[in-house]
This record gives C-alpha cells, structure tokens and sequence, in this order.
C-alpha cells in the first residue's frame, strides 16, 4: 500500500512537493493508479492520481474512512538530550507506538545549553513524526511542542488527567504498569539523565503527580520515555 500525508484534504488536492517526487519519481506511479492518504487528525482517505506531476502531483479523493477514537491519551513530557539525535529516535518509537503529545521541558539539571539559548527543530521533529506515522499506519499524528520551563509546565497540565512522575529517588514509588487505570487520559514526566531534583520531585507531586518506577534498571532518558509510553499504550490494550 502506498500511503501519503497531507494535513488538508479536499475532493481534489495536490501532495505536497515531497510526497510528490516520491510517488512520481521513486515508486514511478502513473495516472489511474491508488493511493492512501492519511492527514493526521484520524482520518484514512483512498485516492487516485489524476495528474503524476514531480513536483505537484493531482489526486482526487474517492473514499474516506475515519479511524475510531481511542478511549484514551498520552502526553509525554520529557527533557531534551545533549544528543538531539537520540531525542529524535525516541520521537519515531513514540510515534509507531502510539503517543498522543510530546512536550519538552526545562528542569534543573537539562543540558546548560538549553537554557542559553539551544533550541529544538520542531521542523524537523515533524518530519520525523509523519514518517512514524506512515509507517506504523497511525492515523493520528501526535502534536510536538517546544520547551517550556519545569514550573510552567506543571502549571498547564490539564485537570482530570492521570499523572505521573518516573524517578530514581529513594520515595514510595510504584511500578508505573500497576497503577495504570485503563481508559484515562495520561501525562508522564521523564527527567534528564541526572534525574530530577529532590525539590522538582516534591512540586510534581504537589501537583498531583504520582511518583513511579519503569523497572529495575536504570535507563537513559530517551528509554525511559519509550517504555514509559509502550508501558500506558500496552495497558490499555
């Protein structure tokens, strides 16, 4: 199945620049032939190719089919790495897995350089996210968002989520997979690779976040944000 991405859809449509030298030039498709189009808010559309322009191939829209809501959500708000590109893997397990949300946050202990001024490629973390999404076949894509600072954050997480803090300090944790209600709209923190802070710890959880363990071993920041999102997506299977 050739699938493609287009976040507007009307009856007749051109793909975008990149969509349309892959179908044209690389999977050599003609006039007449079927593609599938997703656009990232739930909906599948069946389409065919009207005129296979490289640059600005026509299709025309023939079915659509909307993907069934899921009972629940993931937000995973996480601190960037030093290396973005370990970031950006995370970014496309997350994705075929299934997150709903990535922001990341600035805590005590992100990278210095963050806080001077290094900023995330959004571009190109959409990028990565609307291949995830074809690949995996997902017809949602997940909403990136840039850096927000640590208090800021935990002043914007909206009400009746189920919220939780994964961390390494000697606390009363529970294993995340045991405390998972099923069919709830979730937020997970993951920390830096020094973790959290003892005070950043104790503001989550005044804030309502529920402390908890992803396992026994200790895990890179970018591993624990994918076990974190597998383990909520898995629970609620």
């Amino acid at each position: 199945m050739h699938l493609f991405f287009e976040s507007e859809i009307q009856e007749h449509l051109y793909l975008s620049e990149e969509e349309s030298r892959h179908a044209v030039k690389v999977l050599r498709l003609g006039t007449g032939d079927i593609i599938k189009i997703v656009d990232g808010k739930g909906n599948f559309y069946e389409a065919a190719i009207v005129n296979p322009n490289p640059k600005r191939c026509s299709v025309q829209i023939r079915s659509e089919q909307r993907e069934e809501t899921r009972p629940y959500s993931i937000h995973l708000a996480i601190t960037p790495t030093k290396d973005l590109d370990r970031i950006e893997w995370m970014l496309e397990k997350c994705v075929e897995v299934g997150v709903s949300r990535v922001s990341f946050i600035l805590t005590k202990r992100t990278d210095e350089r963050y806080w001077k001024g290094k900023s995330i490629n959004l571009e190109r973390l959409q990028k990565i996210a609307v291949s995830a999404l074809k690949q995996s076949l997902n017809l949602t894509l997940p909403a990136v968002e840039g850096l927000v600072p640590w208090k800021d954050f935990l002043n914007q997480v909206r009400l009746g989520s189920q919220k939780f803090i994964a961390h390494l300090e000697d606390d009363d944790r529970k294993l995340l997979k045991t405390e998972i209600i099923p069919g709830k709209d979730y937020v997970i923190l993951i920390g830096p690779e020094g973790d959290f802070t003892a005070s950043e710890i104790e503001e989550a959880k005044r804030a309502g976040f529920l402390s908890v363990s992803l396992g026994n071993s200790r895990l890179r920041t970018e591993t624990a944000g994918l076990i974190a999102v597998h383990t909520l997506d898995l629970m609620n299977q």
